[in-house]
């Protein structure tokens, strides 16, 4: 079943037609109508309440539909996750920098749940996956300590809000006391009086106008990155969050896997994500929303690795299809590319219900007719074979699917 799904025009979102969600959503329907000047920010495929998928030519929600056929969800997902599509699929079109998040582990989620419904609405957690089909900019995860350790000691205005004894603790700790000194660390950052916090910044912007174009410093202290969250975000705790964490660049297809209690704030680019249907995210930075600091700073893992370690590589299925199948039961995606003079090919037959969204070419199937923007739902077990021997360009297609 062919679907229409919902846009979410967040301001954070890119512009008009620079918009890959945009872009998608009016070549998939045709009484879509993009305007230059509003923010097109996510594009939701499936059946969470804030955004739910409708099945095209008419007004019924997926959800419904799912409700009355449980069966297309596969015995398997029906066995682990009841009469539900455990997963959301989106697209993303990041102008500028989503908060400085983590989200919580099931049982963290169930009691923040508990404890605020109106901020955080479901019990569910929410790993995610990002896959580029842009160049992708993310903070992710905490950099290696070395590197935390210059940055204290190499930005002056960095260690006058953090304080001398918070800082010499993480320098002297030993191994055993390196994520709780990091803790105490990252907590007197995000909880800086606001007076002295926007005074260090300013003090900082100053300082890195006067260096030279061609200086080794202005590298370390990322300054394009530090003037654009600012110009976004002005006086911001977030924009001291890049000397913490790991400035992550994905090429179009690479990815990054976000488990529970990571931190993470995409900067630009558009990509495809997958997660658990869930909207729960803990904020503490670069947003205007709600910010629950305290409850950031206590769930967070604190663990420093590289950069290069947080990418997350997919396994080859077959000639056409690579699956990215992360740790959990939620969700995993599949990226498949037809070539252009292909015959008949069978995507591969999956246990779950899953939901394709076409990114690129045309081809005919047995299902619906696919072109760039087409969404469809396609139940468990179902086969589903494309032909692209007219095609003049790859058909590429992202398949969310329950990973049981």
């Amino acid at each position: 079943m062919e679907l229409k799904c919902c846009v979410q025009q967040y301001a954070w979102g890119k512009i008009g037609r620079s918009s890959e969600v945009a872009l998608l959503s009016g070549s998939g329907d045709p009484d879509f109508v993009v305007n230059e000047r509003m923010p097109y920010a996510e594009l939701w495929m499936g059946t969470h309440p804030n955004g739910p998928s409708v099945i095209k030519g008419t007004s019924q929600k997926l959800s419904d539909w799912i409700a009355t056929h449980e069966e297309s969800l596969g015995k398997q997902v029906l066995k682990q996750f009841g009469r539900q599509l455990p997963f959301l699929l989106k697209v993303l079109s990041v102008n500028k920098a989503l908060s400085i998040q983590a989200h919580p582990n099931k049982c963290h989620a169930e009691q923040l749940h508990k404890r605020s419904p109106e901020v955080y609405k479901d019990p569910n957690h929410k790993p995610e996956l990002a896959i580029a089909l842009t160049p992708f900019e993310a903070l992710c995860g905490f950099r290696p300590l070395s590197e935390i350790k210059h940055n204290l000691q190499g930005i002056p205005e960095l260690r006058d809000i953090i304080g001398k004894e918070a800082i010499s603790e993480l320098l002297n700790s030993d191994e055993a006391g390196i994520q709780a000194a990091l803790r105490k660390v990252f907590h007197h950052l995000m909880t800086c009086p606001k007076e002295t916090l926007q005074t260090q910044l300013q003090n900082l912007l100053r300082r890195v106008e006067t260096l030279g174009k061609h200086e080794s410093s202005r590298a370390s202290l990322q300054v394009p990155l530090l003037q654009r969250l600012h110009s976004d975000f002005p006086g911001d705790v977030g924009c001291f969050g890049i000397y913490f964490f790991n400035l992550v660049t994905l090429n179009p297809g690479e990815s990054i896997y976000l488990g529970p209690n990571e931190p993470h704030a995409y900067l630009s680019g558009d990509c495809i994500e997958c997660m658990a249907c869930s909207d729960n995210v803990v904020r503490a930075g670069l947003t205007p929303k709600y910010k629950d600091v305290e409850t950031l700073c206590n769930m967070l893992t604190y663990q420093c690795a590289p950069a290069d370690t947080k990418k997350f590589l997919p396994r080859k299925e077959d000639d056409f299809t690579y699956i990215f199948s992360p740790p959990v039961p939620d969700f995993a995606v599949a990226k498949i590319m037809v070539p252009p003079g292909t015959g008949s090919y069978n995507l591969i037959c999956r246990n779950s219900a899953s939901i394709i969204i076409v990114i690129e070419g045309e081809a005919v199937s047995n299902i619906v007719k696919l072109k760039r923007g087409t969404i469809f739902y396609l139940p468990a077990t179902e086969k589903c074979s494309v032909n692209n021997t007219a095609g003049l360009r790859p058909l590429q297609l992202y398949q969310a699917f329950a990973n049981v």
